[in-house]
């Protein structure tokens, strides 16, 4: 029975026989680490039932349990709280029922249904960058924790292999590129491809600056300025405001509000949703390959296919580096396709409607939110169709699919709220059970990623910027006598790597991240390596171990700092599942913390292989051992390896 269970029948008992008084249920919480206990019943909750002083009725209770519970041995009452103190014997128990279990927290498969977790999820026009290393670790992570929590789990991503972004690396290639490959450049294939991106922005911005300075793009400014855009972002700018490319120039009389930067990044949004095709010839050819490609123009496929096979390869380095992976890959180019079937049904079933234009649109005003559009005037797809199309896909390659879990960018927080609306919409009865992990973005101290502008962190330097800078600490410090060159590069890995998904995944995904690389490898504090750190001592203890302690010994009196790392050891299994719960790795990570900090308390407090006592010495080895097999599993879940020594 479960503990807490057990407590409340007592409890229930206790209330009955000194106070008269039935109730149904209590409330437990953990106790406080400042006060002595085990588990904590709260008074408070008991007095719409029971009148009288908090304390009185807890010392009351406390008595009873004393003399009616066997694994309750003391007690205490601070204020409307009573802290329960359980025996050494209940302790013991506890942890030899964990210390007997290989894969102690986790859960075997209890759940028919299975859940899909969707990560990464980039568009080939460029390669990854520290914003995808947040997405993969988050995914890969929370997928992994679902599954210890005795899920089916399915790893997917949908690549975003067509639209008007691809087309921007393609033209450019092949007005710039003059034939280079790969091969030819030793570039990474996504690499190559994300250059020629930030190329197309280049020469865009080149047209943009010229126009903008045109009489007629002067002229178009003067309506950007009548349009609701203008009135609800710069209510408090005068409309004679004339608009100047020098970066920065203050707004007249409102110099601490806007910047001329600020409105110029509006118009040129403005600008490509109104005029791109019309006064820009990059963004009309562009265009033109969007349609070819639509169209299935041989020619244009085939560039299409060559390009993204550049990237594919590129992105699959970068993969096995980070160390995720995935059960099922999906195309944009294909499921799109499935959207606008599906769109065409919804038109007869009146989901959907069609504008005067001929563009298709779902009315969510019902639903507290706006007309989305989901096909184009021209009947292209926008990103609402592919997402509706792998949606309806996935569950038919998986039918054993209950719920799925996106994880993508807080930005796209509209679009998720759109998306599984509208599949309700359709009468999909698992559109109840989609999750979107939203998380908050990662910014570097000196400000946010630019992919257009080429200003992002590429994700392959990161990770061996993590690796060098592991390197050279690690060679401060100085221990590494023995290793051979393959092994400290190993370790290197180890090392960096563990900073870097630690540092990002420690943080709930909902909040942003200022992430500063040195700052993640520390060898102290709430840190990657500080963990890793403790589990290579503790494998240096287990090596120097010349006893058998794999069988269970008798202990008559437990350290308080044993009790402490047994009572964190015992929260794993409830971790597991609360992480699942919340899709938090977070809550992971900083369990784990917690329990290093318990252990290296303990480890400093008390001997352990230079103990007198031999039961003594073999029973906190155990204790050690446990505590490293639940580091490893924990960093695990988290894509964490760990290394034996340090």
């Amino acid at each position: 029975m479960n503990i807490k269970n057990q407590l409340q029948n007592q409890v229930i008992k206790a209330i009955k026989q000194l106070f008269d008084k039935d109730i149904e249920q209590v409330d437990f919480q953990e106790t406080r680490k400042d006060f002595e206990g085990d588990i904590t019943l709260v008074v408070f909750s008991l007095l719409r039932y029971v009148k009288g002083n908090p304390v009185e009725i807890g010392t009351k209770i406390g008595e009873y349990l004393v003399e009616n519970e066997e694994i309750i041995t003391n007690f205490n009452v601070v204020k409307g709280f009573l802290n329960l103190v359980f025996t050494d014997e209940f302790h013991l128990t506890n942890f030899y029922t964990a210390f007997a279990e290989e894969n102690f927290g986790t859960t075997k498969k209890s759940s028919k249904n299975a859940v899909m977790v969707e990560y990464s999820s980039p568009n080939t026009n460029k390669p990854l960058h520290l914003g995808h290393i947040r997405n993969n670790l988050l995914g890969y992570s929370v997928a992994e924790i679902i599954k210890a929590a005795g899920n089916k789990v399915y790893k997917t991503q949908i690549i975003n292999d067509r639209g008007i972004h691809i087309c921007k690396s393609m033209l450019a290639w092949e007005r710039f590129g003059n034939g280079e490959t790969p091969e030819s450049t030793g570039l990474k294939g996504d690499k190559l491809v994300g250059n020629y991106y930030v190329r197309f922005e280049t020469e865009f911005q080149k047209e943009y600056s010229e126009w903008i300075n045109s009489k007629i793009g002067q002229l178009e400014f003067e309506k950007f300025k009548e349009t609701p855009i203008w009135e609800k972002l710069f209510p408090d700018v005068d409309t004679n405001y004339v608009i100047s490319t020098t970066p920065m120039t203050k707004v007249e009389n409102n110099e601490d509000f806007f910047s001329n930067r600020a409105i110029l990044k509006e118009f040129k949004s403005y600008f490509k949703d109104n005029y791109f095709n019309t006064y820009s010839i990059i963004g009309r050819d562009v265009k033109i390959i969007l349609q070819k490609w639509e169209a299935g123009d041989k020619e244009t496929v085939k560039l299409w296919k060559k390009m993204n096979q550049w990237v594919y390869d590129g992105f699959e380095v970068t993969y096995k580096n980070l160390g995720v992976d995935f059960d099922k890959l999906y195309y944009e180019s294909e499921t799109y396709l499935l959207g606008k079937e599906f769109i065409a049904e919804g038109l007869k079933s009146k989901v959907f409607f069609k504008k005067e234009d001929s563009s298709v649109w779902c009315d969510l005003t019902d639903e507290g939110l706006d007309k989305k559009i989901v096909l184009r005037s021209d009947g292209t797809a926008v990103y609402m169709t592919q997402d509706i199309g792998t949606a309806i896909q996935r569950i038919k390659d998986y039918p054993d699919v209950n719920s799925m879990v996106y994880t993508v960018g807080n930005e796209q927080d509209y679009h998720f709220k759109v998306l599984f609306l509208i599949l309700k919409k359709l009468g999909f009865d698992w559109a109840k059970n989609l999750f979107h992990l939203s998380y908050g973005m990662v910014d570097l101290p000196e400000g946010k990623m630019k992919s257009r502008e080429g200003t992002v962190v590429d994700a392959d330097d990161l990770m061996f910027q993590m690796t060098d800078t592991a390197r050279e600490i690690s060679e401060e410090l100085g221990k590494l006598e023995g290793y051979s060159d393959t092994e400290k590069e190993e370790l290197y890995n180890t090392i960096g790597l563990g900073a870097l998904k630690y540092y990002i995944l420690k943080v709930d995904p909902k909040k942003r991240i200022l992430f500063n690389p040195k700052e993640s490898i520390d060898f102290q504090g709430n840190t990657g390596p500080f963990i890793q750190y403790t589990y290579a001592r503790i494998q240096s203890i287990l090596r120097k171990a010349d006893f058998d302690f794999s069988k269970e010994v008798s202990i008559n009196e437990l350290h308080d700092k044993e009790k402490n790392v047994i009572k964190q050891l015992q929260l794993f299994p409830d971790t597991i599942q609360l992480a699942a719960k919340n899709y938090s790795p977070a809550i992971i990570a900083n369990y784990t913390y917690d329990l290093v900090k318990e252990y290296n308390s303990f480890y400093q407090t008390v001997t352990i292989l230079s103990c007198d006592d031999l039961e003594t010495k073999i029973f906190r080895t155990q204790l050690s051992q446990k505590v490293a097999n639940t580091i490893k599993l924990s960093f695990g879940l988290l894509g964490i390896s760990v290394p034996e020594r340090m």
